[in-house]
């Protein structure tokens, strides 16, 4: 072993006026980690505060997502359903063509006969007034 004396760190005090140095030093530190905290309370309580206010407007945000489903749900329900009306337009408007093209054929056939008829009426009216007049010839 080592011969030489331990050395001496009491520095002359008593060994209580150590300890009790030693739990003023502890006391200091704890203090001091104290007033530490009230310096950051205002904040962790603002923090605290802004993430409750966050959890409000999330669950409020859920909400209006919700109720946007639902309406896009129905937006959907109805789309479908003009889609379907518009089907049935258009098969409306295909026969409606079906039958003015029926109509139009019809009608220029009449017409056709309609002409026909007015020019052999001509042709008799023409052939009448000769005769007509070839009567009053000879009666003249």
């Amino acid at each position: 072993m080592n011969e030489e004396p331990t050395k001496d760190l009491s520095n002359g005090a008593s060994f209580e006026e150590r300890v009790f140095a030693r739990f003023d030093s502890v006391d200091a530190r704890l203090e001091k980690l104290e007033s530490r905290a009230y310096d950051t309370k205002p904040i962790w309580e603002r923090a605290l505060k802004e993430i409750m206010e966050l959890r409000g407007e999330n669950a409020a945000t859920k909400k209006d997502v919700s109720d946007l489903k639902y309406d896009v749900s129905g937006l959907k329900t109805d789309v479908s359903g003009l889609k379907s009306d518009v089907a049935g337009i258009k098969i409306d408007i295909g026969e409606t063509k079906r039958e003015l093209k029926e109509f139009k054929r019809d009608a220029t056939k009449r017409l056709i006969r309609i002409l026909s008829i007015q020019l052999e009426n001509r042709a008799d009216l023409s052939e009448a007034e000769e005769r007509i007049d070839a009567l009053e010839t000879k009666l003249a």
